[in-house]
């Protein structure tokens, strides 16, 4: 099962990898094909389109997706679950995650 786990977690860093570098060489290609003979300014290297990419995510926030959706479906899910699917749903979800199974606290 671990090895699974590494398996996966070096599969998806490798395609992280490839995503970053296929949009630095976008970025890249789009400032060396625009900005030089529009703006006069310098071209860049792969490593200064990767660096612009970070740096337009820290002051813009982009590539979150539809944030707040994934709530709503949950939500809507778990109301059309029967109270038995629901304690299985917690049951399994504590089981996954290793929590161990909280007493109810005695109202008073």
């Amino acid at each position: 099962m671990k090895r699974f786990i590494i398996l996966k977690s070096i599969k998806i860093l490798m395609l992280v990898a490839l995503a970053v570098t296929v949009l630095g060489i976008v970025v890249m290609s789009l400032w060396n094909w625009l900005l030089p003979p529009l703006a006069g300014w310098h071209t860049i290297t792969l490593m200064q389109a990767m660096a612009l990419l970070v740096l337009c995510r820290i002051l813009f926030g982009g590539h979150r997706g539809p944030r707040g959706q994934w709530r709503q479906h949950w939500k809507q899910r778990f109301e059309r679950m029967t109270p038995e699917e629901r304690q299985r749903f917690r049951d399994g979800l504590r089981q996954r995650w290793n929590c161990r199974r909280e007493t109810p606290h005695a109202e008073g």
